[in-house]
């Protein structure tokens, strides 16, 4: 083959100039490790490339170094790139795929695309080359001929049926790339099960390469709405720094296309209150468990820097149950709040918000009074209850009546359910979360204390199979 000729007499004419050390340059093209900072260049680069390098007053045009180990994919784009018609066809008829592509997810049609090489691009569409190929950015090789001004060639593929990407705002359209966040996903990547209409605000289950996802989509009529879109990046935000094994993990985010979108882990086991509803009373050790998972979750985020994350709505339908059968605590940063101090809050729009919330709020919640961090051990109080007895408090009123009685009347339901492995400390420790004096319920560092020595106590005791694993010791 005559490439490395065509090099040579390039490199002897002096039009591109041969790097001195082969190691380096093998590092310099095929190591991810240097794809930033010292990635091999084909001249111009992708129209979506943050890093692309632009041309501007007083800049020096760098000279291209060539490595003297490339290999059958990087002859082929550096051939592309100098518009070298007979060698890109001679590498071609010798089996290199037309569709090859370097560490950016560029192809020849890409390269050829940005320097204007018109004869390499017909070439290259008439050995079927991927023409709506897309590179690390999602930029085309149409879009790529668009961006510089390549009209010819942008003629051609176009009249080829090639497709360019559309870039719509969103409110969080960042003005420069390098702004992009690193959790930024693209949409291509989410595959929605096919005959699935995509809710809109609800958690849609997906695959994110290979693997299923929980997606929650921001609809299009929210982007106008300055409530909608700060109750999403709240939300984004929360989500980003959490990292428990009792909280939900956050996968990545659309933020840059439209529709935005929040994916987190998918739980197959549902929800704790699905859950509930399947099996009624849990036994003692099962309920200790799901309470500890519950506690270490709540409290972790409790213990946030610099302000702690209060829940505020904690309920079975935001505790996923993972496949080993762990509960995560998740749907924190969907009520928007005002911020009063380090960790007093309210809530931001009381009258529209407080039909949004679930049956199991504290009483300042739902009085729109200012609260701290402990409506949350109401909650997990009531919760608590629900999985020792069976069922909600005041369940046959229904929840609006339930709410009330709870929070207006300072109404309890009766601890019903009597036996030996119904302790006496665990009916104290709900006794005292759901106590209407927030100063008397206990912190969740306290909760986690108390309900690890009960556990060490009834497990003394045997008053539960011995085979029982302590998962959390």
């Amino acid at each position: 083959m005559e490439v490395k000729k065509v090099m040579r007499r390039q490199l002897s004419t002096g039009s591109i100039k041969r790097s001195g050390s082969r190691c380096f340059n093998r590092q310099l093209s095929f190591d991810p490790r240097f794809t930033k900072a010292l990635r091999f260049s084909f001249g111009r680069q992708s129209s979506l490339d943050p890093t692309r390098r632009k041309l501007l007053k007083g800049e020096i045009k760098e000279e291209l170094t060539v490595p003297e180990n490339l290999d059958s994919t990087m002859q082929l784009l550096f051939l592309a790139s100098k518009g070298d018609v007979d060698g890109v066809e001679e590498l071609l008829k010798e089996g290199v795929d037309v569709n090859s592509i370097d560490l950016d997810g560029r192809t020849a049609l890409h390269i050829a695309s940005c320097e204007g090489s018109l004869d390499v691009v017909k070439l290259l569409l008439s050995w079927k080359v991927n023409i709506d190929a897309r590179d690390r950015w999602g930029s085309t090789a149409a879009a790529d001929a668009k961006f510089y001004g390549n009209c010819e060639v942008y003629s051609v593929l176009r009249a080829q049926g090639a497709t360019v990407p559309k870039t719509r705002k969103t409110p969080m359209t960042v003005s420069n790339p390098r702004e992009v966040p690193e959790y930024e996903l693209k949409p291509g990547e989410l595959q929605f099960r096919r005959g699935d209409e995509v809710a809109v605000g609800t958690y849609q289950v997906a695959k994110w390469n290979g693997t299923k996802v929980s997606v929650k989509i921001l609809g299009k009529e929210s982007y106008s709405d300055p409530d909608s879109v700060n109750s999403f990046k709240n939300e984004l935000t929360l989500l980003e720094k959490a990292r428990h094994p009792n909280v939900v993990q956050f996968v990545g985010a659309v933020t840059q296309n439209i529709p935005m979108m929040i994916v987190s882990e998918y739980s197959m086991n549902g929800d704790l209150g699905n859950y509930l509803q399947k099996k009624g009373r849990l036994k003692p050790h099962k309920a200790l468990r799901f309470a500890l998972d519950i506690a270490r979750g709540v409290n972790y985020l409790h213990q946030c820097k610099p302000d702690p994350i209060i829940l505020c709505d904690l309920k079975p339908k935001n505790i996923l149950l993972d496949n080993s059968g762990q509960l995560k605590v998740a749907g924190f940063g969907l009520i928007k709040l005002s911020k009063l101090s380090h960790d007093k809050a309210k809530l931001a729009h009381h009258a529209s918000q407080i039909n949004t919330l679930g049956s199991y709020i504290a009483p300042e919640v739902y009085r729109g009074e200012i609260f701290d961090r402990r409506v949350d051990s109401f909650s997990f109080g009531l919760i608590l209850y629900e999985m020792n007895e069976g069922a909600a408090p005041f369940h046959l009123k229904g929840p609006e009546a339930a709410l009330k009685m709870i929070c207006l009347e300072k109404m309890r339901p009766p601890l019903k359910y009597k036996s030996k492995n119904y302790p006496v400390e665990l009916k104290e420790l709900i006794e005292e979360c759901w106590d209407p004096d927030p100063v008397v319920r206990p912190t969740f560092t306290e909760i986690i204390i108390r309900l690890e020595k009960l556990y060490a106590t009834c497990a003394k005791h045997g008053r539960w199979k011995d085979n029982f694993k302590i998962r959390w010791k």
